[in-house]
């Protein structure tokens, strides 16, 4: 029978891997398309965000904080460091048009649909 060591926080223990900032993303009555970002401890300056060749890509660094030494941590379940996400564009997205605001640790991205993409109501006439 094998000796196994008792770790009794071991439950508790998170995986580490890469960050990948969680978003949702959905549609509005205005037929714009939006993306929002959980960035939670970042600055404007930290995020990066860019459209080419029908493609947005939302890139960024969230950092240790500053005056904290790894041996002062008892537990990190955070992950920091660089993170990239990409998301194709749809055609009925007009890319000259997209538009991104912080606020409260949350990136919003919209994404406006293209006029001919947006549904438009046509007069039928009546023949007499």
């Amino acid at each position: 029978m094998a000796i196994v060591r008792f770790d009794p926080f071991g439950e508790f223990a998170a995986a580490r891997g890469p960050w990948i900032p969680a978003v949702d993303i959905y549609e509005t009555d205005a037929h714009d398309v939006i993306i929002k970002a959980e960035l939670p401890d970042m600055t404007r300056e930290d995020i990066e965000v860019t459209v080419e060749n029908d493609r947005l890509t939302l890139r960024g660094e969230r950092k240790l904080p500053e005056g904290v030494k790894d041996e002062q941590f008892r537990r990190v379940e955070r992950t920091y460091g660089a993170f990239t996400r990409s998301f194709t564009l749809p055609a009925t997205v007009d890319a000259s048009k997209v538009s991104a605001e912080y606020k409260h640790g949350v990136l919003t991205v919209k994404l406006p649909f293209r006029e001919e993409a947006k549904p438009r109501t046509i007069n039928v006439e009546v023949a007499a």
